[in-house]
Parts: C-alpha cells; sequence; structure tokens
C-alpha cells in the first residue's frame, strides 16, 4: 500500500483510544492496553496501529516527556497522526514536541492547567489544524483569549467546539490592530 492509499484508508481507522486510563507518563502507554470501540483497530505486519487518531484524554500526564519515541512505538505512520486528544490532562504547556506532527488537524487540550496565553504561538507551525479545543484552562480567562488564538491561528475552522464564522475574523482582527504592537525593525545607524 503506497502513502497516499495510506492516508485515503487510515481517516477511516478506530483511533488509538488511552481514555481513562489513569496514565501519569507516556512511556506508561507502552504497557497499557488501548479501550476497544465498536471496530477493532488494524494493525500493520510489525503489530503497530494503522490508526491517525490518539486519544489521551481523562489521564493524569503533566508532561509529553518521550512522547515521540512513544507514538512511534505505538503507530506505523506517526508522521500521519491527525487527531490528538489530550483533555483533561495536568499539562501547564503546550509542549513544542506537538508541533512535529505536520498532518496534525485536530488537538484537544481542554481541561487542563495551561497558564499563559502566548503558549498558542508554538501551534501556528502546524500547517494543517483546523479544530482545537483551549476551555476549560487558565488561559481562557485572558482578556482577548478567543481573538488571540484566532489571530496567531488563522486557519482553524473550529474552536472550542463553536465554528469560527467570518464576524469572528474581523473582530480578531480589529482585536490584533488595537492590542498587538507591531514588532519595531531597528535600523543600525552606522549601516548607512
Amino acid at each position: 500500500m503506497n502513502k497516499q492509499d495510506y492516508m485515503n484508508t487510515s481517516v477511516q481507522e478506530p483511533p488509538l483510544d488511552y481514555s481513562f486510563r489513569s496514565i501519569h507518563v507516556t512511556q506508561d502507554l507502552l504497557s497499557e492496553e488501548p479501550r476497544t470501540g465498536l471496530r477493532p483497530l488494524r494493525h500493520a505486519k510489525s503489530g503497530k496501529s494503522m490508526s491517525q487518531s490518539l486519544w489521551l484524554n481523562n489521564n493524569v500526564l503533566n508532561d509529553l516527556r518521550d512522547f515521540n519515541h512513544v507514538v512511534s512505538q505505538l503507530l506505523e505512520h506517526p508522521e500521519n497522526l491527525a487527531w490528538i486528544d489530550l483533555s483533561f490532562n495536568d499539562l501547564t504547556s503546550i509542549d513544542p514536541v506537538l508541533t512535529t506532527f505536520f498532518n496534525l488537524s485536530v488537538l484537544y487540550l481542554h481541561g487542563n492547567s495551561i497558564q499563559r496565553l502566548g503558549e498558542v504561538n508554538k501551534l501556528a507551525v502546524l500547517p494543517r489544524l483546523r479544530s482545537l479545543t483551549l476551555h476549560g484552562n487558565p488561559i481562557e480567562e485572558e482578556k482577548g483569549y478567543r481573538q488571540y488564538v484566532l489571530c496567531t491561528l488563522p486557519r482553524i475552522t473550529t474552536f472550542d467546539f463553536s465554528g469560527v464564522t467570518k464576524a469572528d475574523r474581523t473582530t480578531a482582527e480589529v482585536w490584533k490592530r488595537m492590542n498587538i504592537k507591531p514588532k519595531k525593525v531597528w535600523i543600525k545607524h552606522n549601516a548607512l
């Protein structure tokens, strides 16, 4: 099966679901059995899952140490990971490891402990990210929360389970002009 066929078929694959498993560290995934759903998971000859979705919600993860290593042990094609659900954990920041999955289109981070709105900036490098959740984190209380996220991630179409409208984009742009100062370009006087 070539890569294109894989991408077309595995979108329908059920998620690799480790939700509600009391997982403290990502290494625990290697010794834990995923939850079974209505449809069985398909595996490659290597024994790794063919899924493009990884659900780790409702656990007790406070960091994503060794995430890449663990994901490469679980998934046949980790580079095609399209959906990661890390909701309802104890994460205090957005780990840069998430930005290495360029096919990521859905990222759930709601119900964590993310403190700084600036953490969202890390996700701007993800070209296919379309759906993001961050509600239920301390950053939700910051003034301009929704507008900041929509300015920083202009390609997302769903934010906090709500569709992003044209009016949302307009409001975000106005907010940006009023609240985000452009970076100053310093000119060296000696350079002339």
